[in-house]
């Protein structure tokens, strides 16, 4: 009993003590907000039929539908084009800014708005990645995500936090006055009206505080909380990225396609996922290949949730997946739901390992400025680069890269 109580008392400790998995929500965060921008680009043509006035799924009928699902979307607050055009150049600018971790607390914030105000306007035009970047946006603001490999990091590495911060405290006022003119319009239902007021009232909090008595009971109480939800959002995260997993696998057991060994075959020989139409011909006439591909994404899938407490066994398994879903990405022609899963795949992903990708990104980048400086540098300007460089490792060295 006394043992089963020092093994919770040391897990309770490590859960409120620090925000666990610092790298591992970093590259979910990257990976998410740039997949949704790459997307975002990409449809720029396509906008106004995806999810603007032209779309087929009219304003009026998308009305109807949230009316009964009372789902969120910016988007049913007007029917004109010109604000249908600025929430989607928010969706872009929230996106940009939440991959290079600037704000990133405020920016999770508007990112999730962002991908809920488009796709929930329009419910039919998204497939299974939409679907995990429309959970892991929710899942996102509730995590300190901007700990590494943020411009948030880099700031607060060159010790800027002691100084005054002016962004910030605008940046919150502005978000006060625009969430105090929707709650007036009468725009936001209960639910979402205490979630936005309860955010907008955390953080104004946090800075308060922070600023007023950073060593205070007050503030240890704070950084507490925050690290539990964080920890918790980080739980829910694995385990969602389980559950798909398992639920796919599960579900491919019971259909008799997968059961005798031919279900890769079928996609392979449709034209919407044939983009290299000669590739999809050669994997297709192999029926040795399609059967072992099919049965080792059933197994792959099943098994993975059940090798988590086996670390050799889940990288392998991890690697497996990652690697599937690039195939997928190049073969089919469906690189945004395979982006997807592997931003949620990267939650798996040792820390150890990321280090080593951090490491190599920032010595890649000194050699870069290295080689500008020693090319067409103006005089005096090579030893102001040779500085930065050389901060650039060191910040990659604690985890803190530019």
């Amino acid at each position: 009993m006394n043992r089963f109580g020092s093994v919770l008392g040391r897990g309770m400790e490590r859960v409120t003590a620090s925000a666990l998995g610092p790298y591992q929500t970093a590259v979910v965060r990257i990976g998410f907000a740039a997949t949704w921008l790459l997307f975002l680009l990409r449809e720029l043509p396509h906008r106004q039929e995806l999810y603007g006035p032209e779309s087929p799924w009219s304003w009026d009928m998308a009305q109807q539908l949230i009316a009964e699902n009372d789902a969120f979307t910016a988007l049913m607050w007007s029917d004109g084009r010109i604000w249908f055009e600025a929430v989607y150049a928010i969706a872009v600018l929230s996106s940009v800014l939440l991959l290079l971790g600037w704000r990133t607390r405020t920016m999770s914030v508007i990112f999730m708005i962002g991908v809920l105000s488009l796709q929930n306007r329009s419910i039919f035009m998204g497939d299974g990645g939409d679907n995990v970047i429309h959970l892991m946006a929710t899942y996102l603001v509730f995590t300190r995500c901007g700990q590494v490999w943020s411009l948030d990091a880099r700031r607060a590495a060159r010790a800027r936090a002691a100084s005054v911060d002016k962004a910030g405290p605008v940046l919150w006022w502005v978000l006060g006055l625009a969430l105090s003119l929707v709650t007036f319009m009468g725009e936001l239902g209960g639910g979402w009206l205490l979630l936005f007021w309860g955010l907008w009232i955390a953080h104004g909090l946090w800075w308060a505080v922070g600023r007023r008595a950073p060593d205070g009971e007050t503030r240890k109480l704070l950084d507490v909380i925050v690290k539990v939800a964080h920890n918790a959002a980080l739980l829910v995260i694995m385990v969602e990225a389980c559950l798909i997993y398992a639920t796919a696998g599960w579900y491919k057991i019971q259909g008799s396609r997968w059961q005798d060994g031919t279900a890769i075959y079928y996609p392979l020989r449709l034209d919407y996922f044939s983009p290299w139409p000669a590739l999809s011909d050669l994997l297709a006439s192999h029926g040795l290949m399609v059967m072992l591909v099919t049965y080792g994404t059933v197994a792959v899938q099943v098994a993975f949730p059940f090798t988590l407490f086996n670390r050799r066994v889940k990288n392998v398994l991890l690697a497996a997946m990652i690697f599937e879903h690039a195939v997928i990405a190049v073969v089919l022609g469906l690189p945004f739901f395979s982006l997807a899963m592997i931003a949620a795949d990267a939650v798996f992903l040792p820390t150890s390992f990321l280090r080593r990708v951090g490491g190599w990104t920032a010595r890649a980048r000194a050699a870069l400025l290295s080689r500008l400086s020693r090319g067409g540098a103006v005089p005096g300007q090579r030893g102001a680069d040779e500085e930065q460089a050389g901060e650039t490792t060191e910040h990659a060295r604690v985890g803190f890269p530019s």
